[in-house]
């Protein structure tokens, strides 16, 4: 990830002074990952919750230092913070709503088939993922999803990065076995 870093990193520091296009091609680069995380940890809410912490992280541009990688690692440990601040609330207070909202939105114009399948099998990856004990999901998808080196997935899981290698491994072998079983298990 050396020259893509090295890209953000120079997109930050650019969206840093004001450059709203460098923000947006920050953005573009980093919110696939960071949405595939937070919807591992919060489900179907994750669009929400990623708003939440994109909402952080624009207000609080300006007091990062770092670079891209280290970009990458500060969004991540801000939307863990919006995730769980999501799921204490939703202990508190269930959805007791019988119509979602994204029922009543309208179809966009993306190839309806060609979506779904993508949807599907993102959807089924995730839900094994989920399966992994929280510590072992959390570790694959700031890896493997984010993108994150095992010392920058440490520091937003506050671990050891010892740990975080054990918990990622761990992870990635039950998932390969279970995968090996038809997604059983």
């Amino acid at each position: 990830m050396g020259a893509y870093d090295t890209e953000l990193g120079a997109a930050v520091e650019r969206a840093q002074q004001g450059d709203e296009d460098a923000f947006a091609w920050a953005y573009r680069q980093v919110h696939p990952g960071l949405l595939g995380y937070v919807r591992g940890l919060v489900g179907d809410d994750a669009e929400d919750v990623a708003a939440e912490a994109w909402l952080e992280i624009a207000r609080d541009l300006g007091r990062f230092q770092g670079d891209g990688a280290g970009f990458r690692g500060w969004t991540a440990t801000i939307a863990r913070h919006r995730a769980l601040d999501h799921l204490r609330r939703q202990k508190r207070s269930p959805r007791t709503s019988l119509i979602e909202e994204d029922v009543l939105e309208l179809p966009g114009g993306q190839d309806t088939a060609a979506a779904a399948l993508e949807n599907l099998s993102t959807e089924q990856a995730l839900a094994l993922i989920r399966g992994l004990p929280r510590d072992q999901a959390e570790a694959v998808l700031l890896r493997v999803v984010v993108g994150l080196d095992g010392p920058a997935t440490a520091r937003v899981l506050g671990k050891r990065p010892g740990a975080v290698r054990t918990a990622a491994y761990r992870g990635l072998r039950r998932l390969a076995g279970r995968l090996a079983q038809g997604g059983a298990g």
